[in-house]
């Protein structure tokens, strides 16, 4: 997956909007090093940054680290796999807002997490979680059935509550605050529903001709059109795990 940066932060800035609310769980301090864990253009991390904390941002996007260090030119920022990820020195906390459910092996994912965490650090992260956008690629899906082109492979993982819990559990942590709901999104991009399905499922739908993307928005719009916006059917997964073991 490759991501248009500018594009990002200029039609989808909504992401790090409600990433901000997720702060309130980190709580950053003064002098403390954290981890943003799928960084992205790095808005995030300069909030992190402001409350006096060392950052260290990692993403796996070259295009998305070249955009955070326009925010944040002294800051440790680094191009590497969530699934393979090592730093010097345990940190305080890792963050991560939006991005795990990009990332196929959790188990792999939640290991490098625990090895980067001192003993009591904490683990802060939302994500999407199991039936998100499911309004949204189950049109897609009726759109290319009727089309004739062959079902979708979509590039996320959206876990249950209870499997991502357990595999925290699995990996050394233990759960502090959880917390799972719908949260309707208002998709404020120029090309609304087309226009997200382009950049979050850019890989998912690259053949599909734009009269079917076009179709899947028809068959969508009863549903995730409302108030004169697109709004996409999400439910996020948000957690506060503390490292034990």
């Amino acid at each position: 997956m490759t991501w248009d940066a500018r594009a990002y932060d200029r039609d989808f800035a909504f992401v790090s909007a409600y990433g901000a609310e997720l702060l309130d769980w980190l709580k950053p301090q003064p002098g403390e090093t954290v981890i943003d864990l799928g960084c992205g253009t790095g808005e995030l991390a300069a909030r992190i940054a402001a409350a006096g904390a060392t950052v260290i941002g990692i993403d796996s996007d070259p295009a998305m680290i070249e955009a955070a260090r326009k925010r944040l030119p002294d800051a440790d920022l680094r191009v590497a796999d969530a699934h393979d990820f090592a730093v010097e020195q345990p940190v305080d906390a890792v963050f991560s807002n939006a991005a795990l459910h990009w990332m196929p092996s959790s188990v792999e994912v939640l290991g490098c997490v625990s090895d980067a965490l001192r003993p009591g650090g904490r683990f802060v992260a939302e994500m999407g979680a199991t039936g998100n956008v499911a309004t949204v690629t189950a049109a897609v899906e009726q759109a290319c059935r009727e089309a004739g082109l062959a079902e979708r492979s979509w590039p996320w993982s959206f876990p249950s509550p209870a499997q991502y819990a357990a595999m925290l559990e699995d990996a050394g942590f233990e759960l502090r605050e959880l917390d799972f709901r719908d949260r309707p999104t208002r998709l404020t991009g120029r090309e609304g529903f087309v226009g997200w399905l382009r950049m979050f499922a850019g890989s998912a739908v690259s053949d599909v001709p734009p009269e079917v993307l076009d179709r899947a928005a028809e068959i969508a719009r009863p549903v995730l059109w409302h108030d004169r916006a697109w709004w996409a059917d999400y439910r996020r997964l948000r957690f506060r795990a503390v490292k034990v073991s």
